[in-house]
């Protein structure tokens, strides 16, 4: 991609309160979800394991992000060196691509809950989800680990991109393949809730209801914050092909805005968590009442196990 050809003052105007914002939102959001995981949802089941590592993924975003606002301020200009601009290349990539496997997870649980109730999944000890957690996360790093070993700065540069970095094209054939098969995961587990739905008559049945926000939640997460980033990208491919040349505020600077909104992803996964578990659904309602000392009984979430709202 050609840098020279993004429109910096634009960005410099633009970027900088939009991920602060997103930084204050996410740290509120994801730290109050880790506090609520850790200290007053249990037991936990597979999906609170899978919760608990989406806001994980998010939180470890939100310590690089006003790195990158004071980045964007000073108009694509890294003060940092190169060492650390290679290990914030690797978390930005690290928490999209944990953010979008735990996401996907959530969903495809929640199918496997709703479509095949009788599942032997369905009854797996939670330490099998711990397992399968620990692979997304090997996943991720071994994604993203890349960006480790390759400077994000070329020489005497003051870039800090992985979309302009030695060997780009790799990472860009990474980066939409990690969105469009989980994308496509997705669409089929939302498909098959919906048909079951229909086919079982149980719209009023509130597990079912339930998976059907939790779908939708996810859904929005990925149509907002990941697919504009995806098709601004194919699309930059397709005017590369063709030989066409990038001109100021065109789809380079476009791109480094839809980029941004990846990392509102941090901001809308409390709603997948909200609509995902009735533990951390009823905890934050009690905070919200101004009363997170109260002691609640056990609720229970629909699927056959219990969780505790304290």
């Amino acid at each position: 991609m050609e840098i020279s050809a993004v429109d910096k003052p634009l960005l410099s105007r633009v970027l900088p309160p939009v991920l602060l914002l997103e930084c204050v939102l996410g740290m509120l959001g994801n730290g109050g979800a880790l506090w609520i995981f850790c200290f007053y949802v249990k037991p936990w089941k597979s999906s609170t394991v899978f919760l608990f590592n989406l806001a994980l993924a998010d939180f470890l975003l939100i310590v690089i992000l006003p790195f990158r606002a004071a980045y964007y301020l000073r108009e694509l200009d890294w003060a940092h060196g190169d060492g650390f601009c290679r290990v914030s290349l690797f978390m930005l990539a690290m928490n999209r691509g944990g953010s979008i496997f735990f996401l996907t997870a959530v969903a495809v649980d929640r199918y496997v809950r709703v479509a095949h109730p009788h599942h032997p999944a369905n009854s797996a000890p939670v330490s099998r989800s711990v397992c399968v957690a620990a692979a997304v996360w090997l996943l991720t790093i071994s994604l993203a680990a890349r960006l480790l070993a390759v400077p994000g700065q070329a020489q005497n540069s003051t870039l800090c991109e992985s979309f302009a970095a030695a060997g780009s094209g790799w990472y860009h054939a990474v980066y939409l393949l990690e969105f469009a098969l989980p994308l496509a995961v997705l669409l089929f587990c939302s498909a098959r809730v919906i048909a079951e739905l229909r086919q079982r008559g149980l719209g009023n049945n509130a597990r079912i209801r339930r998976a059907l926000w939790c779908l939708a939640a996810v859904m929005a997460t990925f149509v907002v914050c990941f697919i504009p980033s995806n098709v601004t990208l194919l699309l930059i491919w397709v005017q590369t092909l063709r030989g066409v040349e990038g001109k100021p505020g065109s789809l380079g600077t476009v791109f480094f805005i839809t980029v941004s909104l990846t990392y509102l992803n941090s901001v809308l996964d409390p709603l997948v968590y909200y609509f995902s578990s009735p533990a951390f659904k009823a905890r934050l309602s009690s905070v919200a009442r101004a009363r997170p000392w109260r002691k609640e009984p056990a609720v229970t979430d629909g699927d056959g196990t219990r969780d505790s709202k304290i």
